[in-house]
C-alpha cells in the first residue's frame, strides 16, 4: 500500500514518549451510516458527495481521490455490494478493545524509534477496494474491507489491531521514491510489517507465513530475480489472493529481509532507524544476510 509523508501532521507529534493511547476517530463511520439509512440503503451519488464526502473529516477527503473517487463511484459500489457495507456497520463495535490493544504497542514503538510519530486513527468507509493507508491526517483505516478481509485464524480485533500497526509503522518511513524497484517497495511494506510484529506480536499479513511454507526458496529466487524491476505488479498491491497463488508476495519477503536485518544488528534502534529511512535498499538486502530460503 502506497504511503504519502505526514509532514502536515507535524503538530500531532509526540517525541520520545507514546501518548497514553491512539485517537481513533470514528464521527465519518457515522455520518455515512446517517446518509445511508435515510435512503433505506441506497444512498444517491448526490447525498453521499455532499453530505458523507464533503461533510466529513479531512481523512475521507484524503481518501477520495485515488480510492473513493467520488459520490458517484460510491454509490455505484454500494448498489453492486450491499452486503458489504450491511456488514460494516457491526463491526465498529470492536473499536474500544482495539484501541486497548495498541496502548502497549505504542509504548513498544516509542522505544524501538524515539522519534516516532503518533497521529490519529481515521475509520471511515470507502469503496471496498483499499484497508489502509496513510496521508497528512494520519492513519486512514476502509472499515468495509478490513470486515471482509479477516484471514483465516484471525479475529476481526486481531485484524484492526495488526493492520493499524503495519500503517505506523508508514507513518515513521521517509517518503517513497517516486519510481521505486521492487526491491525497495517490497522493503518499505516489510519494514512496516516488522513494526507490526514488533509492537503487536503479528503482521498485518500473517496469512501469508502460512501460504508460502514449504515455497520459500522458490518465491525468494523468483523475488531477487525480479528485484530490479520497476514493475511492481506481480509482488505487490495485487490482492490477497489464493493459498495456491498468494496475492502481494512483496510484503511476505520484504519482511523476512527486513526481520533478517534488524536480527542481525548489535544496536536495534539503529537498524530500525536504517530500515525505515531505506536510503540503500541493496546494502539493506547484503548486509541482512537473508538469502532465498533462509
Amino acid at each position: 500500500m502506497k504511503r504519502a509523508w505526514l509532514a502536515a501532521a507535524a503538530a500531532l507529534i509526540l517525541i520520545g514518549a507514546a501518548p497514553k493511547g491512539p485517537e481513533i476517530l470514528t464521527g465519518d463511520v457515522d455520518l455515512f451510516y446517517r446518509v445511508y439509512d435515510a435512503a433505506g440503503g441506497k444512498p444517491t451519488a448526490e447525498a453521499l458527495q455532499r453530505d458523507y464526502i464533503e461533510a466529513g473529516t479531512p481523512g475521507v477527503r484524503e481518501f477520495t481521490p485515488n480510492r473513493i473517487i467520488s459520490g458517484e463511484r460510491l454509490a455505484l459500489r454500494i448498489a453492486e455490494k450491499p452486503e458489504v457495507y450491511a456488514k460494516a456497520r457491526a463491526c465498529a463495535g470492536v473499536l474500544p478493545e482495539v484501541k486497548a490493544r495498541l496502548r502497549p504497542a505504542f509504548r513498544k514503538l516509542a522505544r524501538l524509534y524515539p522519534e516516532a510519530r503518533f497521529p490519529p486513527v481515521t475509520i471511515l468507509i470507502g469503496r471496498n477496494n483499499s484497508g489502509g493507508t496513510a496521508g497528512p491526517s494520519g492513519v486512514l483505516i476502509g472499515l468495509e474491507v478490513v470486515c471482509a478481509t479477516v484471514p483465516p485464524g484471525e479475529s476481526l480485533e486481531d485484524r484492526f489491531v495488526h493492520l493499524i500497526a503495519h500503517e505506523y509503522g508508514h507513518v515513521e518511513q521517509r517518503p517513497e521514491a517516486s519510481d521505486p524497484t521492487v526491491l525497495r517497495q517490497g522493503l518499505t511494506e516489510g519494514t512496516a510489517e516488522l513494526v507490526a510484529e514488533l509492537t503487536t506480536g503479528q503482521i498485518s499479513n500473517a496469512h501469508l507465513i502460512a501460504w508460502n511454507r514449504g515455497k520459500e526458496r522458490q518465491v525468494g529466487e523468483a523475488f531477487l530475480r525480479d528485484a530490479a524491476s520497476k514493475d511492481l505488479k506481480p509482488w505487490l498491491y495485487n490482492g490477497v489472493g489464493t493459498p495456491e497463488q498468494p496475492g502481494d508476495q512483496g510484503y511476505w519477503v520484504g519482511w523476512r529481509i527486513a526481520r533478517a536485518y534488524y536480527r542481525r544488528a548489535k544496536d536495534k534502534r539503529a537498524a530500525i532507524k536504517t530500515l525505515l529511512e531505506l536510503e540503500h535498499p541493496e546494502v539493506v538486502l547484503r548486509e541482512s544476510g537473508w538469502k532465498p530460503g533462509a
